[in-house]
């Protein structure tokens, strides 16, 4: 049973550094990018630590034994017995692989598998995808600005809409958890995809017009966001309207994003030619 749900962006990609949108463009992560997702990924590792036991706890098999004879081995019982290992994480990821290099960031260090999922892929972003703001802004005046907006001037271009986003989203979060619904086991959802489809879903989830400007804001590359879910109403888990949703944190990351140029990276990982990355200021 699925009881908290966390989003997890992607790192940086170059396309991020320079202000392009990716929509569903498969791109990588770049190096500041695979730091960012390495970093919070050790964030999440310390609290999520549980997983790792958890994960041991259901594969012995899995625990490193000395393999010489008249060796002393690890006593199983103290990972299966331990309060750890009463809970469970799935791993999720977008099938786009600058969110699978993300998911593998944490989940490799938890020891647990990650399942890909189109579902996850960030909102399409049409014959958008791929130009900066200003190449779309000399184009496309109007529809940048209604864009801008929330008043569905990208639309014409073959853009999704925020609120399909966040329906498609949303359904494959709900999916996810009903196919977990007969497990009695208490699990965290950890769900990694993009910015644009976590804001939307979410905001579909806790019923809030993706559209409204007031809404819940951006979110930081590889930060995350943390959700409660309780499917135990009237009509049990087979029933999603029923379900009852909590935002727990929006827009999270590591100590170390307050403390160095996040978005910019460490000065050790910047080459002489590469450009800082700037905030939007239109």
């Amino acid at each position: 049973m699925i009881d908290e749900v966390l989003f997890l962006r992607h790192g940086r990609t170059a396309y991020n550094l320079a202000r392009r949108l990716q929509g569903q463009i498969d791109i990588p992560l770049d190096i500041v990018g695979r730091w960012q997702a390495d970093q919070s990924a050790y964030e999440l590792a310390k609290t999520y630590y549980w997983a790792k036991v958890a994960h041991i706890a259901d594969h012995n098999d899995e625990l490193a034994q000395p393999a010489y004879e008249g060796a002393y081995l690890a006593d199983l019982n103290e990972i299966n017995d331990a309060p750890a290992a009463s809970r469970r994480m799935v791993v999720v990821s977008s099938d786009l692989f600058r969110a699978q290099q993300t998911a593998h960031a944490i989940a490799d260090l938890l020891g647990l598998d990650v399942a890909l999922d189109p579902r996850l892929r960030e909102r399409s972003f049409g014959e958008w995808e791929g130009m900066t703001r200003e190449e779309i802004l000399e184009q496309y005046a109007d529809d940048y600005h209604s864009w801008r907006a929330h008043t569905g001037g990208e639309t014409k271009h073959g853009v999704e809409s925020r609120r399909h986003t966040g329906q498609r989203g949303s359904q494959a979060i709900r999916s996810i958890i009903a196919e977990h619904a007969d497990d009695p086991t208490a699990t965290t959802l950890l769900a990694v995809g993009h910015g644009s489809w976590i804001v939307a879903t979410v905001a579909v989830l806790l019923d809030m017009d993706p559209d409204d400007l007031n809404n819940l804001g951006a979110m930081r590359n590889a930060f995350w966001t943390s959700m409660s879910v309780n499917t135990g109403g009237s009509n049990g888990p087979a029933d999603p309207d029923t379900w009852q949703w909590k935002l727990d944190a929006f827009n999270q990351g590591p100590a170390i994003a307050a403390l160095t140029d996040w978005e910019n990276g460490p000065k050790e990982l910047r080459g002489p030619n590469m450009p800082l990355w700037k905030p939007i200021v239109q």
